[in-house]
């Protein structure tokens, strides 16, 4: 929805109405890319903001919402450098074969084509790293601090209602949720802030969005042979075709979006982001937190204790 092509790919040029099943058709292209690199760029996302919360977390004085965005700012930029051009192929990707009428005869994979475009310049698959940490270093900056606040504010409720109900006598001395419980909780919390940040960034998003499709994206003035040859006296791009060298800012592609769909284009997709980004949220940072709080249970830890 958030690509310059949408009405041209996914409208009938005589009726003028969306076609629904080409909008549907190929949702999981790209996805074995973003599985290989969601899982080192997760990692490398937890372990600096724990690292960091930790670290932070003892300077005296410190307010918690700025311990939580800083952790959270720095994480970020560490895992957008791993998960970039797996965002890459992914847009890019999901626009091979897309269109009323496409018969996409090309046996090969969406992801395979989109590796064989950037074949001539490999470099271009890091292009947009910049939109991407512009995107979400205000999204964890935001949902980050609203999480960690939602969470202590549905456990301290459970808290106070255990103890109104008179279970201190039961074996345990204070409240202590179960891994279930903890799960639910994080989940709803993750859920509820992560709505809210995706809406909040959704402008951000769709300049995001444009910058990594146009990194493979060939121009007008003729194509090369693809394998990164080119045409005499001009920059190539990721296709092999002819392009200027110069690559618009994210300022200019912003007001390229308002000139041609008004301040509304700029929020397109912005529902959808909310739904997926509650659900995403909810079962990433439910499952993480499930998995961090066993692990410390079981090795006879508070799972709330600072890290060493």
């Amino acid at each position: 929805m958030q690509s310059p092509d949408y009405h041209k790919l996914y409208t009938h040029g005589s009726t003028g109405a969306l076609d629904r099943r080409a909008m549907f058709r190929g949702l999981y292209q790209g996805l074995g890319s973003v599985i290989l690199a969601t899982l080192p760029a997760s990692g490398a996302f937890f372990t600096t903001y724990e690292g960091v919360k930790a670290a932070l977390g003892r300077v005296q004085g410190l307010p918690q919402p700025v311990v939580h965005s800083a952790a959270s700012a720095l994480a970020e930029l560490v895992s957008c450098a791993i998960l970039t051009p797996a965002e890459v192929i992914k847009q890019n990707a999901q626009m091979v074969g897309a269109g009323a009428g496409d018969s996409n005869k090309n046996k090969q994979s969406a992801t395979a084509q989109t590796l064989r475009r950037f074949r001539g310049n490999p470099l271009a698959l890091w292009r947009g790293y910049g939109a991407l940490a512009g995107r979400n270093l205000p999204f964890t900056a935001l949902q980050f601090p609203m999480f960690e606040h939602f969470k202590a504010g549905i456990q301290g409720w459970r808290a106070r209602r255990w103890r109104a109900q008179g279970r201190t006598g039961k074996g345990r001395a204070d409240y202590e949720p179960t891994l279930f419980e903890s799960g639910c909780t994080t989940a709803l919390a993750a859920g509820s802030a992560g709505s809210i940040a995706a809406v909040v960034t959704t402008p951000v998003d769709v300049v995001k969005t444009r910058i990594m499709l146009a990194a493979s994206k060939s121009e007008p003035d003729g194509r090369a042979d693809g394998g990164g040859g080119g045409v005499k006296g001009k920059v190539v791009d990721a296709l092999g075709a002819a392009r200027n060298s110069k690559h618009k800012s994210s300022w200019a592609v912003g007001r390229e979006v308002v000139a041609e769909h008004g301040w509304k284009g700029l929020w397109r997709g912005g529902a959808l982001r909310a739904a997926w980004t509650m659900l995403g949220s909810g079962l990433y940072l439910g499952v993480y937190e499930s998995g961090r709080v066993w692990l410390a249970r079981r090795d006879g830890r508070d799972p709330d204790a600072d890290m060493d």
